[in-house]
């Protein structure tokens, strides 16, 4: 133990055993400790953690200077204490909850993607609404393990399925089986360069995903259905965003047949429903917006790895920007969407929604103040020769734009005027009278190519009826 003293300007006040005698008690804690003592950076923080004090953990400066030194034994950078809004520099939307709880409170919710960054936190704010069954679905078995965990401890009646929305047959017979009032689909491969390299697989998860869960939707009766998309399926140049904007194309085709069997068809429609003969109509619904923060293998993660590696951080180009929100922010207006979906106007299609994302914000400035709010400083590469850092400063370097990649992404189409909603953080496209290309020519043409061994075969397609050119163009496209 440390023996009690002064130490320059700063008091000891003690042994980590005297830290429970300490007052006022400290709402927050910075253990300096080196990665060569494991055991006692385990004791500290299991004190602090039954003391109810917040851990900051800060590398001793010996490791910063020396990067090679594994920092990562015991200490994490302390990237995930850092609020995320405060990086970007905005002030979340809040919810209304009166309006979500009609649509969630007492109701069969569905999440798809469950275990992911979205849908898990999707998953936490419905478990707050009481409803009367939280069905989990997701592929990866330790991430459904983890999120039904969490949403064991609140007590809501949940389900944890272990299932690839991909298994159509599976997925109607087990949305048959359960009835979900509400979906939210938000399983999809979005990592754009591994999808250049992979399109087969974004398609089928992507594109037959979607087309998979929202057809079940559909046939079992399901009130709304949410269709979590991404900007990059606004003028897509890349795999991943072209199979986002079809399954976005895809919903919105769904919603006007379904809309049509059930009631523009007229009295007789409308009395097969009542029946129970026919399925009542579901509203389908997209809802589009920008990277989230902090989401699994994105950007905030990586630095935080590469600051406890000593950096340097890496960019691809100095001049890419994105629009950011934090992932409860982002999950929170997903479900404020779902309950405006029923505010289309009449005769439209599936309504588009798109989040306040705010002005984009330039990659190079994020990582500045990231390693500004670590108490190091920036040193930013230029002209392509890499600088020398000295005491307390990491690099950030520029790796080149990737395959797929754009410098810059948009919200939105020139032909996608947006309204006002009720809430002041989502904007709505109704698209009344808005052509639809032969989505179901799309769907078979793209069914087709997928099964083809050359990935020539579904770039060929997705170049021709996406992006507007042909695939060997896509391939070489970023």
């Amino acid at each position: 133990s440390i023996s009690t003293g002064s130490g320059g300007r700063l008091p000891i006040l003690g042994g980590l055993e005297e830290l429970g005698g300490i007052f006022p008690r400290p709402r927050v804690a910075v253990v300096s400790l080196p990665s060569t003592m494991p055991t006692m950076g385990a004791r500290v923080r299991q004190q602090l953690a039954e003391l109810g004090i917040e851990e900051r953990c800060v590398p001793v400066l010996a490791e910063v200077l020396a990067p090679r030194v594994d920092t990562r034994s015991w200490w994490r950078p302390q990237s995930a204490a850092i609020d995320p809004a405060r990086l970007i520099g905005r002030e979340p939307h809040e919810l209304d909850r009166e309006a979500v709880g009609r649509v969630l409170r007492g109701k069969r919710v569905l999440i798809t993607g469950a275990g992911g960054s979205i849908g898990s936190e999707l998953a936490r704010i419905a478990a707050g609404f009481e409803p009367e069954l939280l069905v989990l679905m997701e592929r990866s078995e330790n991430a459904l393990f983890e999120i039904d965990r969490q949403i064991g401890a609140t007590g809501v009646a949940r389900r944890a399925l272990l299932h690839d929305v991909v298994d159509a047959p599976g997925t109607r017979r087990l949305l048959g089986e359960l009835r979900p009032d509400v979906v939210f689909h938000a399983a999809a491969h979005k990592h754009v360069p591994l999808m250049e390299d992979h399109p087969a697989h974004a398609v089928t998860n992507n594109v037959f995903g979607t087309k998979s869960v929202a057809d079940a939707a559909a046939a079992c009766g399901c009130a709304r259905f949410v269709l979590i998309s991404t900007d990059k399926a606004v003028h897509p140049t890349s795999v991943m965003g072209a199979t986002k904007r079809i399954a976005e194309q895809y919903v919105r085709w769904l919603h006007g047949r379904v809309a049509l069997r059930n009631g523009a068809a007229g009295g007789t429609a409308r009395r097969a429903v009542q029946s129970g003969a026919v399925p009542p109509a579901t509203t389908f619904s997209v809802v589009r917006f920008g990277n989230v923060l902090g989401s699994a293998c994105s950007v905030l993660p990586i630095w935080g790895a590469q600051l406890a590696d000593g950096g340097p951080i890496t960019i691809t180009d100095p001049r890419m920007t994105r629009f950011f929100m934090t992932i409860p922010e982002a999950a929170t207006l997903v479900v404020q969407a779902a309950a405006l979906s029923t505010e289309a106007a009449a005769g439209a299609e599936a309504p588009l929604f798109v989040l306040d994302m705010g002005e984009p914000i330039r990659i190079v400035e994020l990582a500045e103040r990231l390693v500004r709010l670590h108490g190091l400083e920036p040193v930013v590469e230029r002209a392509g020769s890499r600088a020398a850092t000295g005491a307390g400063q990491i690099e950030i370097v520029f790796t080149g734009i990737r395959p797929g990649e754009k410098l810059d992404e948009e919200l939105t189409y020139a032909e996608e005027p947006m309204r006002p909603t009720s809430h002041p953080g989502i904007r709505a496209f109704d698209a009344v009278g808005d052509p639809l290309p032969d989505v179901a020519a799309i769907v078979e043409a793209l069914d087709k190519a997928r099964q083809n061994p050359e990935p020539e075969a579904v770039l060929e397609v997705l170049g021709e009826h996406v992006l507007g050119r042909a695939g060997g163009e896509m391939r070489q496209a970023g």
